[in-house]
């Protein structure tokens, strides 16, 4: 038998002990990368359970079955192999490039636009190739067909190709990503969808489509970038008699017990004449600025007048001596049992106040300067744990009182805010004093009450 009849014999003992080798190698490769979870893992598996198959028996038809290559079970035979080598190809060309790709390099920042569009281009040419190579297609002319026809296609739709060549390079540059908030020219929203020929915005007035070549002339702004950086700014006016210290300490407390605002940056307030003052507020989104806005102004509307200051110039006669002693033989006298003289003698020395719904009414940890007792409305009681999470005590209706603490200089153990508008008379800390020390049996009642608030709190804090 010459060398060349007996060449069928070495491929067949190849495949019959490389075969099996090969096999074993690859299995303990792909369980070794599953274990790690690489992105080569399904290369290898494609590799192990089609390409090795398809490639030994391709080798047995043709080198020991010794069946002619323009055979069509071999032609079709090579035209999968073929095939099956390109996906081979694009998957390993995308594991190892773009998915084991680092964070923040420009092969990371690559849209899947451009993934897609390179995968379609090499599919297509090896295609081309494999029906030039295995069937004997003449691809030479279908080539120049198809640059003409690209040219004619290209002119006819030159607006829309421009449209999609500048999305192309803006996703590819990556100035947002979905879920950021933009401010442009024509909107301001979150991006809901970016596509090869506009953006969708969504907008408090429905959804807003640029076009990208428009957005890619224009200049914007992204509110998420930085993430959590984006700051609110608040522009109110008060009179030119109010003391700015004043005014500014008042916005900056308000603006601080926003629920919207992001809690590791402090809130400012600037002064920039004619009465006019600017708060800037850290957000934890854009999303939160119209919520944030409508509580703040609503808010500082009451605090204003609590503090005496005057927003929009205005003047505020709420609490008159009518209101005072209603509320002081109400609701005060009941609760400190006190006698007529001594309604009289705290009356100059009260004042009805308002809190608007949600607005903090006295600060955990912080000493009370004055008591404060409901008039209208309720206040949740609250306190926080040592995880700091917030949890809620008993609730004050109308004729109950807090601000105890005050008495004994220490801070109050509890918070409070108002669930609904609150009407309260505040008595200043000096008044009450003078009031317990006249009456001995008050003091002790109180501090019943003082004690009583506080092991409440320590059971919940525990």
């Amino acid at each position: 038998m010459s060398p060349v009849d007996s060449l069928w014999l070495y491929w067949a003992g190849g495949l019959a002990f490389g075969l099996p080798v090969v096999l074993i190698g690859l299995t303990e490769w792909h369980h070794y990368l599953a274990r790690r979870r690489s992105a080569l893992t399904r290369p290898v598996n494609l590799l192990r359970n089609y390409l090795v198959p398809l490639g030994a028996l391709l080798v047995l038809l043709v080198k020991v079955a010794q069946v002619p290559a323009r055979n069509t079970s071999v032609r079709d035979l090579a035209t999968v192999f073929g095939f099956v080598v390109l996906v081979l190809l694009l998957s390993g060309l995308n594991a190892t490039v773009f998915e084991g790709a680092p964070e923040g390099s420009w092969r990371k920042r690559v849209p899947t636009i451009f993934r897609d569009v390179t995968r379609f281009l090499l599919i297509a040419v090896g295609l081309t190739l494999i029906f030039s190579y295995v069937w004997g297609v003449r691809v030479g002319g279908l080539f120049t067909a198809l640059g003409v026809t690209s040219v004619v296609i290209g002119l006819m739709l030159q607006n829309s190709v421009g449209q999609i060549v500048s999305g192309l390079f803006m996703l590819f540059e990556q100035p947002f990503r979905i879920g950021d908030w933009l401010e442009t020219p024509a909107a301001r929203g979150r991006v809901v969808e970016a596509n090869w020929r506009a953006v969708h915005i969504q907008t408090g007035h429905g959804l807003q489509i640029t076009p990208n070549s428009v957005l890619a002339a224009t200049s914007f702004t992204n509110l998420s970038r930085p993430p959590h950086a984006h700051k609110l700014s608040i522009t109110t006016t008060f009179s030119i008699s109010d003391p700015p210290d004043r005014v500014r300490r008042l916005l900056v407390r308000v603006a601080g017990a926003l629920p919207q605002r992001k809690i590791d940056v402090a809130p400012s307030a600037t002064a920039a004449g004619n009465g006019e003052y600017r708060v800037s507020i850290a957000l934890k989104s854009p999303a939160d600025d119209g919520a944030a806005q409508a509580t703040f102004l609503r808010w500082i509307w009451y605090a204003a007048r609590r503090e005496d200051l005057h927003l929009d110039g205005d003047d505020d006669d709420f609490s008159t001596p009518a209101r005072v002693q209603k509320a002081m033989r109400t609701v005060v006298a009941p609760a400190l049992r006190l006698s007529d003289t001594d309604q009289d003698l705290l009356v100059p020395h009260a004042r009805v106040i308002r809190y608007g719904t949600d607005e903090i009414v006295q600060y955990a940890g912080e000493v009370p300067t004055a008591m404060t007792f409901l008039v209208n409305g309720s206040i949740r009681l609250t306190t926080t744990t040592d995880d700091g999470s917030v949890v809620p005590l008993s609730v004050l209706e109308e004729g109950s009182f807090l601000g105890l603490s005050t008495l004994t200089r220490q801070p109050s153990f509890s918070g409070a805010y108002a669930l609904e508008e609150v009407t309260a008379l505040e008595i200043d800390r000096e008044h009450i004093e003078d009031l317990v020390l006249r009456t001995p049996m008050l003091l002790q009642e109180l501090g019943r009450i003082i004690e009583d608030r506080r092991r409440d709190v320590r059971s919940l804090g525990s």
